[in-house]
């Protein structure tokens, strides 16, 4: 006699159907399948020596068949395709992958064990909740086809994580919990007649038994379908050792229809099914509108992601228009702006002239002229001109994709506030199971219906989603809200280091000032000439050191060095044809080389001193009155000073009112410059008379941000140069200017993307408000809570008003939290 064949999958655990029943040997043990797919996915584990999959799948569980792959996984090995969803930067590479066929934490040790192995794989990370899986490989070593290869062998399916698809699916979540509430609300109508025909009598007539049976008709199938989420959420935080706020919930909604059901069935006591569907509808109400609520207070991601043009109007070799989607769009192409359409990636202007909308991006909302040789940003809106436009970056590239980028990381980061809410909300349902148990006990001696019902009442009532809702969603609004006024938060932590803040530090060059200086005056031993006195011609012998300078100065990058050449320029000099030996420079200091077989040093005094130059005496009376703040360089050629050059680099439109904006806050403002100290405290004084640390070189920076810090200074430091990123690293917060170097942006914790230094006092007020309102919300949940939980104990709260309660809280946190929104839109604008 042949033993019983198996009736379920050894690997998904579905049942087995004779049509397609697959027998295996295992490592040696024969398994029966319901599929060829699961068979396949099954030698694949074992082979990898991955069985331990099945020990962690946990008792019981079904999953489904292993998903079909994509096709033409080779595409996805293209850098043109990578670029759409990766950072393809170099060979290391990082992308999201939404994976299909996720169910437990199982697969999730199944999947980050199984990619790890792959020699080329640098991380796996799999998101349970969000089925997704962070991935960093080397492009080199191994293609991103041969991973999801190794991901359908293991039995999932992954495609690139899409915004746009999440957005789908979360609308597919909302539309089900809808119907789940429709639901419900259809049975608690129907109840409410039932309750009002035994509350006028019925329940002591010949119909009582009767209604009692139609109120568990209607109920049943509310508590399944309506209800069903809760039970399987509290089954799941029970199954992985957490206690979930489903619990509570299912607890308390299993209590009330088994009691009904008892009553129904002996004919004893009083039913509670409309109280039943009445709290399941309220609580489903509740969550639908946290929902929405949650969703509308965060919209600021989704709204500059509707910002992207899906097509783009490309111009072909001979200047054909063709209407092409955005995808297709590749660097070096040519691109047709009609006059009222969004550009539809980054570019140059090369034909026309018009008008660019940039407040999304900036925050600014006076329209910017753009014209050939300028840049444009995607998502900006073109006005009454038509630009044709040569593409430097889509989609991920763009600016719009990197600020998009960081607001998600933002929102999805915590503050260091919120792992207070991490400690408390796992202990705050055990408590409340606690408080239900010993409610219960303690009526029970009174009556034990009202024993259940009070405890019900307790376990509805509790509410830690508030209390964990408070942080998060603070944050979320916050950094979204500045987002749109050109205040890109890298991290939540961020917010609460700034609103701490003592001490803000700028940098002059670049910062305070435009970072254009110009050269407003020269000085020898033959007298003094001045840029602004047109009827005085240069010397001869001005323009021949005008020309070593230049030619000296070719090799550098700093802004005082393109002010010298832009000026030699200017002045009709020829120096591209000098020869240039021995180049060297000193940064903060100044150049020397030789040039034109002359030995010439341009810097400071402390950089002639240095290299052995003694400073001429009739020199040193360098009149610098008519230009306070003025840099002087020291110019000597054969070892011999023979003069000096004076510029000046005006200060930006809005740095006095963002210096006395950061004083009324009782703020300390202070300037970080390589300049003399007289220069510096001229500057310091045009802005208010801040306080001026001069004469500090780029490598002395960081050492000054730490000397405050170890003072017991908290320091903002605003920057925007190379030289600029280790102060800013070593700064409690770091801001970047968005038009600065790539370093300096990466180096900061915030960027302003619309060069504004009037956003950064409003930074430190939205990061003091959401501080502010980030206590609020914790007060209000601990507050309800306090109050609510003890008259649920008196039994003073039924089960339907407790379910009505429950929602409020975190509909009162969020609507809390929108507040920052409202509050910081109107005091920037």
């Amino acid at each position: 006699m042949e033993p019983p064949q198996p009736s379920r999958c050894f690997h998904c655990g579905l049942p087995i159907l004779p049509t397609t029943a697959v027998q295996a040997c295992i490592k040696g043990t024969p398994r029966a399948f319901c599929c060829h797919g699961c068979e396949a996915v099954c030698a694949a584990i074992h082979a990898a020596g991955l069985e331990g999959f099945y020990q962690r799948t946990p008792e019981g569980e079904v999953f489904s068949p292993p998903p079909e792959l994509p096709r033409q996984l080779d595409f996805y090995d293209l850098d043109e395709v990578q670029q759409a969803f990766a950072e393809v930067a170099g060979d290391a590479r990082e992308a999201q992958l939404a994976v299909e066929g996720i169910h437990c934490a199982a697969c999730v040790w199944l999947i980050e064990n199984g990619l790890s192995s792959l020699p080329g794989v640098l991380e796996a990370r799999v998101n349970l909740t969000g089925r997704r899986l962070r991935l960093r490989w080397d492009h080199a070593r191994l293609p991103l086809s041969r991973i999801l290869r190794r991901l359908g062998e293991l039995g999932y399916a992954a495609v690139p994580f899409d915004p746009r698809t999440a957005e789908l699916s979360l609308q597919r979540r909302h539309r089900a919990l809808l119907y789940r509430l429709a639901f419900a609300g259809f049975a608690a109508m129907n109840l409410m007649w039932i309750s009002i025909a035994l509350y006028a009598g019925a329940d002591q007539g010949e119909f009582r038994t009767l209604f009692h049976w139609v109120g568990f008709l209607l109920a049943t199938p509310t508590l399944i379908y309506s209800g069903g989420p809760f039970f399987a959420g509290a089954w799941r935080g029970l199954r992985h050792g957490h206690l979930d706020m489903d619990l509570p919930i299912a607890i308390g909604a299993g209590i009330t229809y088994g009691l009904s059901l008892l009553v129904t069935l002996t004919g004893q006591g009083a039913v509670y099914w409309d109280t039943l569907v009445n709290f399941l509808f309220v609580i489903l109400l509740g969550r639908y509108l946290e929902a929405r609520s949650r969703r509308e207070a965060v919209s600021a991601t989704q709204r500059l992601l509707d910002l992207q043009p899906k097509a783009a109007t490309r111009l072909s070799a001979d200047g054909e228009p063709s209407l092409v989607p955005i995808r297709a769009v590749r660097v070096g192409d040519r691109l047709l702006v009609r006059p009222g359409e969004a550009v539809p990636a980054d570019g140059v202007v090369q034909n026309g002239r018009s008008q660019l909308d940039e407040s999304m991006l900036t925050g600014e909302s006076a329209p910017v002229p753009r014209g050939p040789g300028q840049s444009v940003a995607a998502g900006t809106l073109n006005g009454a001109g038509a630009l044709e436009v040569r593409v430097t970056g889509v989609l991920r590239d763009t600016q719009l994709g990197r600020i998009l980028h960081l607001v998600e990381e933002a929102q999805a980061s915590k503050a260091p506030i919120q792992s207070l809410a991490d400690r408390v909300v796992p202990w705050f349902v055990g408590i409340t199971l606690l408080l239900a148990v010993l409610t219960g006990g303690l009526w029970w001696s009174v009556d034990a219906t009202t024993a259940l019902l009070a405890a019900t009442s307790v376990l509805i009532i509790t509410c830690p989603c508030a209390f964990g809702l408070a942080t998060p969603m603070a944050i979320a609004v916050a950094t979204g809200s500045a987002a749109r006024h050109g205040i890109l938060i890298k991290h939540g932590a961020v917010l609460q280091q700034l609103s701490t803040a003592t001490q803000v530090v700028f940098d002059k060059t670049g910062t305070l000032t435009r970072g254009r200086p110009t050269v407003v005056a020269l000085l020898d031993e033959t007298g003094l000439w001045r840029a602004d006195d047109k009827d005085q011609p240069l010397s001869a012998a001005w323009r021949q050191r005008l020309a070593c300078i230049a030619a000296l100065e070719q090799r550098s990058e700093h802004p005082l060095a393109r002010a010298l050449s832009d000026f030699a320029r200017q002045q009709g000099v020829d120096f591209l044809a000098l020869p240039v030996d021995d180049w060297r420079m000193q940064p903060g200091q100044g150049v020397a080389a030789r040039v034109a077989d002359q030995q010439l040093v341009l810097g400071s005094a402390a950089w002639l001193q240095t290299v052995g130059v003694s400073r001429q005496a009739r020199l040193a009376q360098t009149a610098t009155g008519d230009w306070p703040g003025a840099t002087v360089l020291h110019l000597a050629m054969d070892g011999r000073e023979v003069g000096r050059l004076l510029l000046r680099d005006d200060l930006r439109e809005d740095a006095r009112a963002a210096v006395h904006a950061l004083a009324a806050e009782d703020m300390r403002v202070s300037l970080l410059s390589g300049d003399a100290q007289a220069a510096a405290t001229a500057i310091a004084a045009r802005l208010g008379g801040i306080e001026a640390l001069a004469e500090v070189r780029p490598e002395g920076k960081a050492a000054v941000i730490t000397g405050l810090r170890d003072a017991g200074q908290r320091v903002v430091m605003v920057g925007d140069g190379v030289n600029d990123a280790p102060a800013l690293v070593s700064a409690d917060v770091g801001i970047a200017l968005g038009s600065g170097t790539d370093v300096s942006i990466a180096s900061a914790d915030i960027i302003l993307t619309g060069n504004e230094l009037r956003r950064v006092p409003q930074a430190l007020a939205l990061a003091q408000r959401t501080l502010m309102t980030i206590r609020q919300n914790i007060g209000l949940s601990i507050g309800y809570n306090l109050i609510m939980v003890p008259l649920a104990m008196a039994g003073l709260i039924t089960p339907l008003v407790a379910a009505i309660a429950m929602p409020l809280s975190s509909l009162a946190v969020i609507g809390n939290s929108t507040r920052i929104a409202r509050v910081f839109g109107r005091a920037v604008d």
